[in-house]
């Protein structure tokens, strides 16, 4: 396995590989990965002739009183991991490396990364456009692979190789789970024994709500307040939002049609989860 922890080097190790004909399977993380990481490198690795991972806590993405400097990290863990997954390149960049003296360009993705996620942090997913970017250039992947869980960051992403006609295809996996559904987050690693007991309530409401609409009810205020209701029923969980939006995420639904999404995000202590369900 190389480990290449420079812009530089990762884009002339990425500009042999094309070269030479291979193919890039590419997961953009930022570390201490768990098992939903492990299953896009997995697939990255049965898809393509490389499968190529960063690691890289973006600070563009983080607000000022968000968790960069608590977000967990293990590097030695991380990279161990990877040996075990057999991935063939690490890229561990320095934040001057990405970000050097100077440098002054972002980019916003319009009304995708405006509701949601995108209406409580700002400034967030204009960090993670700007750094997804970046990495494209340097690494040119084939694919890239995204996990389900960010339903609203998977819609960015998607958007902006669209617009900018960035040359990489999109793969987004379906989220991985804890055995009480409980979506695997690198943040799950913040919650006390008793928050993640309680954690259980996000799946299992956004669950209550598929149900519903399994049932025949097709109106989106009634499935939203049913996620709510449910989830209000756990003392420790404080509601951000709950929305049921199109797959696409820009349009109003009137009428919850098959493909919809529900998606919540929540606050246990300190942690902040997202979590959504396709329904």
């Amino acid at each position: 396995m190389k480990h290449i922890k420079t812009v530089g080097e990762m884009a002339k190790v990425a500009g042999e590989l094309k070269c030479s004909g291979l193919t890039i399977g590419f997961v953009p993380t930022m570390g201490y990965l768990h098992e939903g990481h492990l299953s896009l490198i997995r697939r990255a690795k049965k898809e393509c002739d490389y499968a190529l991972v960063s690691i890289f806590v973006n600070p563009s993405q983080f607000g000022p009183q968000e968790d960069f400097s608590n977000y967990p990290r293990d590097m030695e863990g991380d990279l161990a991991k990877c040996r075990h997954e057999d991935v063939k390149v690490v890229f561990t960049p320095e934040a001057g490396d990405i970000y050097p003296d100077g440098f002054s360009t972002s980019i916003e993705v319009g009304k995708v990364s405006e509701g949601l996620c995108g209406a409580l942090r700002p400034g967030h997913f204009r960090g993670v456009a700007t750094v997804v970017t970046k990495l494209f250039n340097i690494i040119r992947p084939d694919k890239a692979y995204f996990g389900q869980k960010d339903f609203q960051q998977t819609l960015v992403v998607k958007k902006l190789a669209a617009d900018l006609n960035l040359q990489t295809e999109i793969v987004v996996a379906p989220t991985v789970r804890e055995p009480d559904g409980l979506a695997m987050s690198s943040r799950n690693a913040y919650l006390t024994q008793q928050e993640r007991a309680a954690a259980a309530k996000i799946y299992r409401s956004l669950a209550s709500a598929r149900s519903l609409r399994e049932s025949g009810e097709r109106r989106p205020d009634v499935l939203e307040q049913k996620v709510r209701g449910s989830l209000t029923e756990e003392p420790l969980i404080k509601v951000e939002y709950v929305s049921v939006v199109d797959p696409e995420g820009d349009k109003i639904l009137r009428n919850v049609r098959d493909g919809a999404v529900i998606a919540a995000a929540v606050r246990i202590g300190r942690t902040r989860l997202i979590d959504n369900i396709v329904i």
